[in-house]
């Protein structure tokens, strides 16, 4: 791994740390509230992102074990689309822009920042499509809450999950539909790229197993 890499994941770490706590504070002391905060895709997505930078950066300074590749990999998946779908169905719609920077943080620079941390330091082990099916995990429990919660508490986070908008259900199940596509083609994408690109790390390094591309695992504390 790069040397600069660790303490590069930390800063953005802090970054998007501030941003949602900056973010978090507004809503709490808005009409939003923390729960509808914390049930926006985008803010759970940054999140988790925020946890696997800071915490893959911490390991890379102290010789601690990586975060998993199937937990970055997910990460990315989730920001990636939360960065699509920002820049094709909600950047128009003027209410979600509350706090532009913090906007610009979350849906522009996470997204980007994660896919070059992928990009950098692909996988260890190979994604399997296994695992790609696994990461539609969150995204379809996500989706049923904010249905269920929408529903009773008449609020939703998104324009396109909302039934009382033009179209009803109908367009609600086709957005779902459409949506649960995108997640399965960028997904196995995220997972194409970085097997590729781990299979030409580890074949320039000499290091290319039968039928693999894993590379030794560090030793213990080392």
């Amino acid at each position: 791994m790069h040397s600069w890499l660790a303490p590069a994941r930390l800063a953005v770490a802090a970054l998007i740390a501030v941003a949602l706590c900056f973010s978090g504070y507004h809503a709490a002391t808005d009409v939003t509230g923390v729960v509808n905060f914390f049930s926006y895709f985008t803010n759970l997505g940054n999140l988790a992102g925020m946890a696997v930078l800071g915490y893959g950066g911490w390991a890379g300074l102290t010789g601690r074990r990586p975060v998993p590749d199937a937990v970055r990999g997910a990460v990315v998946l989730y920001l990636a689309i939360t960065g699509l779908a920002y820049g094709t169905l909600l950047a128009k719609y003027p209410a979600l822009l509350v706090i532009p920077w913090v906007d610009d943080v979350a849906h522009r620079a996470m997204p980007l920042v994660v896919l070059a941390d992928w990009l950098i330091d692909p996988p260890v082990q190979r994604i399997r499509p296994t695992v790609v099916l696994s990461w539609l995990a969150f995204p379809l429990v996500y989706l049923v809450y904010a249905l269920i919660r929408g529903h009773a508490v008449d609020w939703y986070p998104y324009p396109f999950l909302d039934p009382a908008r033009h179209g009803g259900y109908r367009r609600v199940a086709g957005a779902c539909f459409l949506m649960t596509v995108a997640f399965l083609l960028v997904g196995a994408a995220v997972a194409a790229v970085g097997n590729a690109l781990a299979a030409h790390r580890d074949a320039r390094q000499g290091a290319l197993p039968p039928g693999g591309h894993a590379r030794p695992a560090p030793a213990d504390g080392g």
